[in-house]
């Protein structure tokens, strides 16, 4: 599946929300791909599960919507999604860990049911896979909230991108039911 260019999400948007998460953030995105997709599994709203775990150096606990999904034609491509509202209540962030092997500078392409929404760039790669992120406007969290299906798509070559589909059923409860 190749996908047209589309426009990227505002790179101040991704700015404001990797400076204005601080501490938080930075220890999440550390965790985001081992320990957060293993924390505790507090509540199951459709097809999503809030997980909560506590991040080195932290006092207190964070807890984030995630889901793990694979491409339905690849099952060694597979993506974690996790949304969540920082701990100084600033700000609500998405962020996906896409496979290692991404095509870095294509970004992390999302539509939401038939709309482009746009790309966001990685901002770094662990040990087990690249995180994009972005801040989630009104706008964005409104498109998840009423929307069936979000489709991620990565690339391996610029050619060749890979659609994961992730259902957005129980998306709006479980994240309103984050702390």
């Amino acid at each position: 599946m190749t996908m047209p260019t589309s426009p990227r999400l505002p790179r101040t948007a991704l700015r404001r929300g990797l400076l204005g998460t601080a501490f938080a953030a930075l220890a999440l995105v550390a965790v985001s791909g081992a320990a957060l997709a293993q924390g505790a599994v507090r509540a199951t709203h459709g097809d999503w599960q809030v997980r909560c775990d506590t991040p080195p150096g932290s006092r207190s606990e964070q807890c984030a919507l995630v889901q793990n999904v694979a491409a339905e034609d690849r099952p060694n491509v597979a993506l974690t999604v996790i949304a969540l509202k920082t701990a100084d209540g600033r700000a609500r962030l998405l962020r996906v860990l896409a496979p290692l092997g991404v095509l870095l500078p294509s970004g992390l392409g999302l539509k939401i049911d038939s709309a482009d929404v746009g790309r966001a760039g990685f901002v770094r790669c662990l040990p087990s896979g690249c995180v994009a992120e972005v801040v989630m406007d009104d706008n964005l969290l409104a498109q998840l909230s009423g929307g069936q299906t979000a489709t991620f798509i990565i690339f391996q070559t610029p050619e060749e991108g890979i659609g994961v589909p992730v259902s957005l059923n129980g998306f709006r409860p479980g994240f309103d039911a984050l702390p």
